[in-house]
């Protein structure tokens, strides 16, 4: 092992071994460098491996680990480590000393699913509402509680708990708390959670067995200790508490997982914690350009809480951060569309590309730009936003509305949300259907079912007649008109909208997202000219749940989709930040919440150090939600990046918008070449004026020209704006009345032909 093969501050960290120790750092600073090294020299220095203990987050992290130690020392050390993530190193210990709680050796680790499914068992025996005892959210209660060691005696005491679930309606959490534990205990089962909370129990009551275990670790290594919890805290004073041998590596501006329990704090007092520790900053970045580096230094200079650092790059200037402005959040996705094909077209790859999005609901209009541009994408550690399970629910309603006899449709949606017709009931229904020559959808409608009581074959009709009606509406209403009737009466909108929980509030976020997307289809359909029905929505919607990717090689090369949150950890060339506005990023729900304000600053953070050559950020002056087009002021967040990291413009303040242009990314994203901040000049464009606090997001009409006099002034070259479309010029103009026409080019949306009383056009 060569010391000289780190930085100063990396040495200075490896080297200390007679203290508690706290590694500051920074992004791509080289943290993982400084946990191999330090292991490998205190192997060096003669301690054996099985006395070092090192916890990760992750079975990635501890394997890249293992395998780098290897190269430095020997493998045969390298595998005597005790070195895991905080899950599987406890396991391993309560495999040997879980009968000191009443397990036996050979306990089975329940995953989330057998959690799950043991949850609803519980709750069906206890006869309790689905609808208001969510089997999920329970389980995030119950995981919340165990993460900061409540035991189920204590959580009606935890003030916090018992006003939420009064709020919901969760009386009766601390009973099916303590059934799910007691059933647990019976099966000689453990779930995630429980690793936590019995290997805090076991050395909590019993010092003795404490001891031994403080007596075989002499050394205890912590990887992204700004995630840890309140559990994982504790355990790790418990272990370190007669030595005092710890070093925990990490970024406070990297804290991003509060709603999982992670605790900033932690890190933030860790010196409190451990008296006499000594503190070591890694603030050189090997990552990204200083371009990147100082600008995200100078948003996250915005928080209070937080220790204090100067990370720089030594890296090249590279290319200011770009901002592009949209009319629309349809305007922006087409943006980004543009500028992917621009760069690719440049000669970058699609795989260098990563578009990332505060929430899952925000893909959707980003997926049908690429797929109608035919642009090839990955959604990493998610799913298609077609694919989301309430997203399904409420396309297989739709698809059955328009046409019963889809099987698989009524399988799916029968009985979501739960209306008493069971697993066995369907059976039934099918094997009748089978048995018969029919239909499922005639067999439904009969009335009749061979073993099927009268009561489930009142639900059956019941459910039947709810479909037909939905059915005979499918051509007379236009598609978001049934699609919300279909959401409201089906019961889902009550379903997904009933829970507070982070989940619950994703699912709510993409059930609106999908009902705002069938709003804007019928306004966009009716504009043009054409159905409006939901038959055409679906047909349309099957092109991005359907599309034919076999000519694409997703794997070689296709642009990243995911959430920030998804993204920590990873790195890409060129990185696209999207939706900054307030109420979505940072989130309208930290608007009372300085700490939580705090923790999305640190989450755009994390999404701008995750480039490494170039930054590009886009925000809509409009964005469709609740069935209308509601105005969005650009994030507070954008202004706190100083100006002199920017392309050439002038900076949107409060309300208003860019007004200079927007440097093109095709002329900055050059396959890597170094390039002055100074040397970039922007394409002349014609500057906009920013809407009015009361537009509906495009550019506010004059008042001597209503909607019913534009078709008067346009002509062939005439300037328009359109609130979703953006800025685009008249092409051509035929009709008359209430059928005149005009075909106008738009800059980011392509061609469209609108029809004049529809449309939503001003003159320029």
């Amino acid at each position: 092992m060569n010391l000289d093969d780190l930085n100063p501050s990396q040495r200075e960290a490896v080297l200390c071994s007679d203290a508690p120790s706290l590694v500051i750092a920074g992004a791509g600073s080289g943290k993982t460098r400084v946990l191999t090294y330090k292991i490998a020299y205190l192997l060096e220095q003669g301690m054996q491996p099985w006395n070092i203990l090192a916890l990760t987050f992750t079975n990635k992290a501890a394997r890249e680990m293992r395998e780098r130690i290897a190269t430095l020392v020997s493998s045969e050390k390298a595998s005597s480590l005790w070195m895991g993530t905080f899950h599987s190193i406890f396991a391993r210990i309560l495999r040997t000393e879980g009968h000191r709680l009443g397990y036996d050796t050979n306990y089975t680790i329940y995953d989330t699913d057998d959690s799950k499914s043991l949850i609803r068992l519980i709750l069906r025996e206890m006869c309790l509402d689905e609808k208001i005892y969510k089997p999920t959210a329970v389980q995030n209660r119950i995981s919340a509680a165990k993460n900061r060691l409540v035991l189920p005696s204590a959580y009606s005491s935890v003030r916090e708990f018992r006003e939420s679930d009064d709020m919901a309606k969760r009386t009766l959490m601390p009973e099916i708390y303590q059934r799910y534990q007691n059933r647990c205990k019976q099966a000689n089962a453990m779930d995630f959670d429980d690793l936590l909370l019995n290997t805090w129990l076991l050395f909590d009551r019993n010092p003795e067995v404490a001891e031994q275990w403080q007596d075989r670790f002499h050394f205890v290594l912590v990887d992204e200790y700004q995630d840890t919890n309140f559990a994982q805290h504790q355990i790790i004073r418990l272990l370190t508490n007669r030595r005092q041998r710890v070093c925990v590596v990490g970024d406070d501006a990297q804290s991003i997982y509060s709603f999982r329990g992670a605790d900033i704090d932690n890190i933030l007092r860790f010196q409190e914690t451990y008296p006499g520790a000594r503190l070591f900053k890694l603030e050189r970045n090997y990552r990204s350009t200083q371009t990147i580096v100082n600008a995200a230094g100078s948003l996250i200079r915005n928080n209070r809480e937080q220790i204090a650092k100067q990370v720089f790059s030594e890296k090249e200037v590279g290319n200011p951060i770009a901002l592009f402005p949209a009319y629309s959040d349809i305007d922006e996705a087409n943006i980004i569309l543009r500028e992917v094909q621009k760069a690719h077209r440049s000669g970058i790859p699609y795989k260098d590309m990563t578009v990332l999005y505060r929430t899952n609901a925000q893909s959707r209009k980003i997926e049908d730009a690429f797929l109608h541009g035919r642009v090839p994408y990955h959604i990493y550690a998610g799913m298609s936003f077609y694919q989301r399970e309430e997203i399904k629910d409420l396309l297989c309603y739709l698809r059955l509305s328009v046409n019963p006899y889809d099987e698989e449709s009524l399988r799916r949606i029968i009985n979501k949300p739960t209306r008493g017709i069971g697993d066995t009931t369907v059976r039934k229904l099918f094997l009748e259907a089978r048995k018969t020559d029919k239909p499922v959808w005639d067999v439904l409608g009969s009335g009749s079912c061979p073993d099927v009581n009268a009561g489930t074959l009142t639900r059956l009709k019941t459910f039947y007649d709810m479909m037909a009606g939905f059915h005979e509406s499918a051509t007379a209403d236009d598609a978001h008109t049934l699609a919300m009737r279909i959401a409201k009466e089906s019961g889902l909108m009550q379903h997904v909208f009933s829970g507070h929980d982070p989940d619950d509030i994703s699912k709510q976020e993409n059930m609106q997202e999908m009902l705002d997307g069938i709003a804007n289809f019928v306004q966009d359909s009716r504009e043009q000219g054409l159905g409006t029905s939901l038959g055409d929505f679906l047909q349309e919607a099957s092109l991005a749940t359907d599309f034919d990717r076999n000519d694409i090689d997703k794997d070689d090369d296709s642009v990243n989709m995911m959430t920030i949150h998804s993204a920590k950890g990873l790195e890409f060339p060129i990185v696209f930040i999207t939706g900054l506005e307030e109420g979505l990023f940072p989130s309208e729900m930290t608007s009372d919440s300085p700490r939580a304000l705090e923790e999305e600053r640190r989450l755009f953070y994390v999404a701008i150090t995750r480039a490494e050559r170039q930054v590009v950020l886009t925000y809509a002056k409009s964005r469709f939600r609740n069935g209308k087009m509601e105005y969005s002021r650009p994030s507070r967040f954008i202004r706190e990046i100083p100006q002199q990291y920017y392309s050439p413009l002038r900076l949107p303040q409060g309300g208003e918008t860019v007004q200079r242009q927007t440097p093109r990314v095709e002329q900055r994203l050059k396959p890597i070449r170094p390039q002055s901040a100074g040397s970039f000049v922007p394409p002349s464009r014609p500057s906009f004026t920013p809407p009015s606090a009361h537009s509906a997001g495009g550019i506010t009409p004059s008042p001597s020209r209503g909607r019913e006099e534009v078709g008067a002034v346009l002509s062939v070259g005439t300037p328009v704006v359109h609130e979703r479309f953006g800025r685009g010029i008249v092409q051509a103009l035929e009709g008359t009345g209430i059928d005149a026409k005009a075909t106008v080019q738009f800059e980011n949306a392509g061609t469209k032909v609108l029809m004049l009383r529809f449309a939503k056009l001003t003159v320029l």
